[in-house]
């Protein structure tokens, strides 16, 4: 089956770890943000996913989701909320948990990838704010599976990854990216416990570590650099 192509799109310390939070000059790290926003923009790709923590963090302000009881039992199937949207947030949520005030974020539409766990009223909400929706799993997020239904449902070609560290290591343990683009951050963080770039989960089954191959190097302003990387030997 088709998948899109995933870039993975990360900021990260010298050590490798994300959490902004840890970073203490305010002023710097909005200016690293920004670059983060300006070299995703470099990528010609028509959707970026991010996990529920990073989306209920960054994205969609804490809204939570305003529940009614679902008129009739919900079948687990895709909803496709606009079917003339050409760009695309994808946030894994699991457990559907995320609330939202509209059908996009940043202009973007939004597609939550479920289990099949989620309740009817979970689901009732969705289709309420035109949210997008597929199923990827009874209970755990088959990511296989998830992009093949996103390049079936939606014009989606490119996607860039950008967090949190699970769900990059998730995709990672299962071979799903194609790339990798990582601004290394001239900070060492050294947080104990820490997300770091690429994290796999203990319910997972650990694969070996991830050959990467370099393909461009470029120094920044305020020493950061540009590492990009493919997964395949060029």
């Amino acid at each position: 089956m088709k998948r899109p192509h995933v870039i993975c799109h990360m900021m990260s310390s010298v050590d490798g770890k994300i959490l902004s939070a840890n970073w203490q000059d305010e002023k710097l790290t909005d200016t690293f943000a920004g670059y983060f926003e300006k070299y995703h923009e470099t990528f010609t790709s028509q959707a970026w996913m991010c996990g529920r923590v990073t989306m209920e963090r960054d994205f969609s302000g804490g809204v939570q989701p305003n529940l009614q009881p679902a008129p009739h039992p919900i079948a687990r199937e895709p909803f496709v909320g606009d079917a003339q949207a050409t760009s695309f947030a994808v946030a894994v949520d699991a457990h559907g948990r995320l609330g939202w005030d509209a059908n996009t974020t940043g202009g973007d539409h939004i597609v939550e990838v479920l289990t099949e766990q989620v309740t009817d009223d979970y689901l009732y909400y969705l289709q309420r704010q035109g949210i997008s929706y597929l199923f990827a799993g009874r209970t755990e997020v088959d990511f296989a599976l998830a992009l093949e239904q996103l390049a079936a449902l939606f014009p989606i070609e490119t996607l860039m990854l950008e967090g949190g560290g699970h769900l990059n290591g998730s995709l990672l343990n299962a071979g799903l990216i194609d790339e990798l683009s990582l601004l290394l951050l001239p900070i060492a963080d050294g947080t104990p416990k820490s997300p770091t770039t690429f994290e796999v989960s203990d319910y997972l089954r650990k694969g070996p570590a991830t050959r990467l191959h370099l393909t461009e190097v470029q120094q920044l302003d305020n020493d950061v650099v540009w590492l990009k990387y493919s997964f395949q030997a060029v």
